[in-house]
Order: structure tokens, then C-alpha cells, then sequence
């Protein structure tokens, strides 16, 4: 039996969505992954994930994006949570200073669990609310620039930036392990050759039963 296109990737990305409860990340995560957008989406309990395959520069990667609650409640899944993420989106929402506020801490987490080397965008969420902004561009700007994180804006209502966002994110990761890759030399190659296996999660048959049904419209 044939393998669905699905499985047929070159590299395994891991990237973790992180933030306060409330802030878009499930939404984020089903409109990049099938183009959903749920308007009664309640908050995820413990973690899922979900994964699109796409390319990028010319190699096909399998993004594995992984959601959890930001509720203080479930911060012990922290350590297996990072494990293997090379890169993590950090989403806070426009609308509400406080997630913004939170963001700080959420970097100290990522920086303490985390791979040194994980590639971090800062994502401000929820442009469309544009009546209830109350978080400046340039002031998540200035804070991105200072802890050298990328930074884009997005709407997972509209479907604003959010591709753009994980096209972006993935495209760093790629470029990253490639650079390691060639550093290492052929035959010696450790460092791409794992993600190239897909060896960075066993999910198993798993995989298929992590994602939340689906709820939702593609509008």
C-alpha cells in the first residue's frame, strides 16, 4: 500500500505555541493546519497537536505544531512540552495588556526549557479587534528587537500574517539546520540527519488522534 503524501516529507519540525490562555493559539494552529477557525473555541486541555506538510526552499517539511493551556494549572508538562521543539511561537493578544505584559515570562520559560539554539517569533494576535487594541506595534516592536525574536501581528479570524508567520518561522528553522548539516560534514551529519528522519518526536499512531475535531468553518 502505497504511503500518503502526507508522510513523504525530507525534515520533522517541531514548534511549540506558547502564552496566556485565551490569546489565539488553537485558533492559530487550526487555521494554519486546516484553514478552521473556531468562534467557540474553548480552551485546549493539556496538550494536542496538529501537523500540515508544505515547502520550504525547495525541501518538503513536515511541521509538527504543538498547542497547550496557559493555565497555571498544567505548567508541569512544561519540561516533554519543549522537548525537541525547534522553534517556538510566543502569542500574546493585542487586546489585552496583561498577555502582553505575561510575555517576559513566557521567555524566561522557553529560554530555561528549551534548546539554546530554538528559533522564537513573537506573534501579536487578534488585529482584527482593531476597537480594542491596547497593545502598540511599536512597543511589541522595540521589545522583539531587544530580545532578538522576529515579531509579526495576525489575525487567525481574518487568516492575516498567520501563514506568513509559520512559512517564516519554518524557513528559519530550515536555514538553521542546513548551516548545522553542512558544519558537520558529510557522513558526520548528526545534526540534520535526526530531523531529517523525523526521529526529533515518536508520536506513532498517536498522530491521528491529537487533533480536535473538527467544529469549525474555513471562513
Amino acid at each position: 500500500m502505497a504511503r500518503r503524501a502526507d508522510d513523504e516529507y525530507d525534515y520533522l519540525f517541531k514548534v511549540v505555541l506558547i502564552g496566556d490562555s485565551g490569546v489565539g493559539k488553537s485558533n492559530l494552529l487550526s487555521r494554519f493546519t486546516r484553514n478552521e477557525f473556531c468562534l467557540e473555541s474553548k480552551s485546549t486541555i493539556g496538550v494536542e497537536f496538529a501537523t500540515r506538510t508544505l515547502q520550504v526552499e525547495g525541501k518538503t517539511v513536515k511541521a509538527q505544531i504543538w498547542d497547550t493551556a496557559g493555565q497555571e494549572r498544567y505548567r508541569a508538562i512544561t519540561s516533554a512540552y519543549y522537548r525537541g521543539a525547534l522553534g517556538a511561537l510566543l502569542v500574546y493578544d493585542v487586546t489585552k495588556p496583561t498577555t502582553f505584559n505575561n510575555v517576559s515570562r513566557w521567555l524566561k520559560e522557553l529560554r530555561d526549557h528549551a534548546d539554546s539554539h530554538i528559533v522564537i517569533m513573537l506573534i501579536g494576535n487578534k488585529t482584527d479587534l482593531k476597537h480594542l487594541r491596547a497593545v502598540t506595534t511599536e512597543d511589541a516592536q522595540t521589545f522583539a528587537e531587544k530580545e532578538g525574536l522576529s515579531f509579526i501581528e495576525t489575525s487567525a479570524l481574518e487568516a492575516v500574517n498567520v501563514e506568513k508567520a509559520f512559512q517564516t518561522i519554518l524557513g528559519e528553522i530550515y536555514r538553521i539546520i542546513s548551516k548545522k548539516s553542512l558544519a558537520a560534514g558529510a557522513g558526520n551529519s548528526t545534526a540534520g540527519d535526526g530531523i531529517k528522519q523525523g526521529e526529533t518526536l515518536v508520536v506513532g499512531a498517536q498522530e491521528g488522534n491529537n487533533t480536535k475535531n473538527g467544529c469549525c468553518s474555513s471562513s
